[in-house]
């Protein structure tokens, strides 16, 4: 009861398809419209508060999208649902009222995701007309007095067209228009996570002495990456367990046919916690309070010097942070673990 809630539930899903997308792919299917309510119920009396997003992938793709934050936070108890650096960028270039919207909800800065020039970014978005999208949303934001940020995700295909993208971000003024509206245009670039449609990338994960030097001081936290093989050296004698946990804070990843995912990571049968329709509300929330989920014993099984022996590349000069590395040895794991079952 202690605890907090932040219920967040794919009730519109997404227009694109992302190849960088941490989640996965998961179906657009979408729930009751009732669902959100029944939801908030079918959990209250087990936390202190609640907090409802209606969104799990593209923030306000609801047609109503109005309507559907005043819901959002109307059905929320005790902590109400807050704005980030996330918007629509679809609904950006096709809905002109939409960033007076964001405006008004108090939103500064929008993150904006690319990967490269036109063809590389409508490649990896997965949809024809993406970057120009971008462009138009780059612009309408700045007309409503918000940031455009863009975030740049790399990899070894995209790698030597990013400096170009850099270059056509000065050549936009965005830097000065930026300080114009009071605020600073950030140009980051970073590899993404290891899990999601970013692991079936792994081929052409960028590798460390394969960064353009240009990109170097716009490259996010660049002192802590490292190679997967500086990884393995350090990890392979490890005795310590990677288990992702809940603190205070709770969330749960909703998917349109109600399957219940902690965030952690993707959302694939390793990881999920059972089904809002077809399991017990007992066996469920059994299952969120003690953290159960197939994947979480593999965990507690294999010490991340065992899962760097097994599934680490000694070899490799794709660059991970830490936590993504052991969440991808992890996951490795807990599918092979899976096949056997």
């Amino acid at each position: 009861m202690n605890r907090n809630l932040n219920l967040v539930v794919d009730m519109y899903g997404c227009p694109n398809r992302c190849k960088h997308c941490w989640l996965g792919h998961i179906p657009n299917k979408a729930p009751d419209k009732d669902i959100d309510r029944r939801l908030v119920d079918y959990f209250k009396p087990y936390f202190e508060n609640i907090t409802f997003y209606s969104w799990l992938r593209e923030p306000d793709y609801a047609p109503d999208y109005k309507a559907r934050w005043e819901r959002d936070k109307e059905i929320s108890i005790g902590i109400q649902p807050q704005r980030f650096e996330l918007a629509s960028f679809y609904r950006l270039a096709r809905d002109r009222q939409y960033a007076k919207f964001l405006k008004n909800t108090g939103v500064k800065a929008v993150q904006l995701t690319f990967f490269g020039m036109e063809r590389e970014t409508d490649y990896f978005v997965g949809r024809a007309g993406a970057f120009d999208e971008l462009m138009d949303a780059t612009e309408v934001l700045l007309e409503c007095g918000i940031v455009p940020r863009w975030q740049v995700f790399i990899n070894e295909r995209n790698k030597e067209e990013l400096p170009e993208l850099l270059e056509f971000s000065r050549l936009m003024g965005l830097p000065e228009r930026c300080r114009e509206i009071g605020g600073e245009f950030r140009f980051f670039v970073h590899e993404g996570s290891a899990d999601g449609e970013n692991r079936k990338l792994y081929d052409i994960r960028i590798c460390k002495d394969s960064i353009p030097e240009k990109l170097i001081p716009y490259y996010m936290d660049y002192d802590a990456i490292f190679t997967e093989a500086q990884l393995c050296e350090k990890y392979h004698e490890s005795e310590e367990y990677f288990i992702p946990y809940n603190d205070t804070d709770v969330t749960l990843n909703i998917s349109g046919e109600l399957d219940v995912y902690f965030n952690f990571t993707h959302m694939t049968p390793e990881w999920r916690i059972g089904n809002i329709n077809t399991d017990s509300r007992e066996t469920l929330i059994d299952r969120i309070l003690n953290e159960k989920t197939p994947a979480l014993e593999t965990a507690r099984k294999m010490t991340v010097g065992q899962l760097t022996e097994v599934y680490g590349n000694r070899e490799s000069g794709r660059v991970f942070r830490d936590e993504d590395f052991k969440m991808y040895l992890l996951n490795r794991a807990a599918e092979e673990e899976n096949r056997r079952v």
